[in-house]
């Protein structure tokens, strides 16, 4: 990774993908809720990883702005 991005192409980036992070948070909840057994229990858990995911972007796009539980 040698390409030089200015803030503006940076702060693009981090939004890309945390939209992403927030669809595969919304896609394994989905499949928490209709699965079963050990089968929910990862798509849980990586429900919660890509949670984390978004709330980092999230205070990267806008420092302190979000309530932490």
């Amino acid at each position: 990774m040698t390409d030089v991005v200015d803030a503006d192409e940076l702060l693009r980036r981090i939004r890309v993908a945390r939209d992403r992070a927030a669809e595969r948070e919304a896609e394994f909840g989905e499949r928490a809720e209709r699965g079963s057994g050990s089968e929910a229990v990862t798509a849980d858990v990586n429900r919660v990883a890509f949670a984390a995911v978004r709330e980092a972007l999230d205070e990267i796009i806008s420092p302190g702005a979000h309530h932490s539980d």
